[in-house]
């Protein structure tokens, strides 16, 4: 049975950046019948000025760009927005897949691709991003504090520490479980709500780019350890205020 618009929260916000006008066309058509207001923006030049007053809930990004390279805009996204992005494009290869993660992406689909399954992708994305918004007290540990209302991460020196959506959702399970073994499956799942693909290491790189943002040393982490044949433990007392 197809998906429902009843199951969409009232004015939830798309942008769809693809240069192409029938994506445009079919993914505006399909995503307002299912309950999203959805904006295209057809080149990066566009999408940079869509995203000068951010109010979008998720983002759409295809990588072939009329005017640049899609993972330039990625990189700039996420400089002055840490909302979920779902990269969705031609260029299905590894690498790309790999560096598009890297830089913060939350779900990377291939195209050709199913409406149906785009459409579950980005309710998981947006649905794990509102339930850690919603998970209440402020978490602290080790010198840092995370507020899930806001998103906000004060670092040790008190500066706010941007996370990515995935950054936060990652680090919101380990909070939520400290000095547990997370599997890389349960990890997957916070993520992505779906099982790992045959090039998906979302989580060595989700957990890499963390690290470097909580840890003292993140050579040589201490925060959040690797449980050979395990998963991921985050070595921490946690305290809820």
């Amino acid at each position: 049975m197809a998906p429902t618009a009843d199951s969409t929260p009232p004015a939830t916000r798309v942008l769809v950046v693809d240069d192409d006008p029938d994506v445009g066309f079919v993914l505006r058509r399909y995503l307002a019948g299912q309950g999203f207001d959805v904006a295209i923006a057809p080149d990066g030049a566009s999408a940079r000025q869509a995203m000068q007053a951010p109010s979008f809930d998720l983002v759409l990004l295809d990588l072939g760009l009329p005017d640049g390279n899609g993972l330039a805009l990625m990189t700039e996204l996420r400089m002055r927005w840490a909302g979920p992005v779902i990269i969705v494009s031609g260029r299905g290869e590894s690498t790309e897949r790999a560096v598009g993660l890297e830089l913060g992406a939350d779900d990377f689909v291939t195209k050709p691709f199913d409406l149906r399954e785009l459409l579950a992708r980005m309710r998981s994305v947006l649905r794990r991003s509102r339930t850690a918004e919603a998970s209440g007290a402020l978490l602290a540990f080790d010198g840092l504090a995370l507020c899930p209302e806001t998103r906000r991460l004060t670092g040790r020196d008190g500066a706010d520490v941007p996370l990515t959506s995935g950054e936060f959702a990652l680090l919101s399970a380990f909070l939520e479980r400290p000095n547990q073994v997370l599997t890389r499956d349960h990890l997957l799942n916070v993520l992505h709500g779906r099982d790992a693909g045959p090039f998906d290491r979302a989580i060595d790189m989700q957990i890499g780019r963390l690290r470097r943002k909580i840890e003292q040393d993140p050579a040589n982490p201490a925060l959040i350890q690797s449980i050979r044949g395990a998963g991921y433990l985050l070595a921490a007392r946690v305290e809820r205020r």
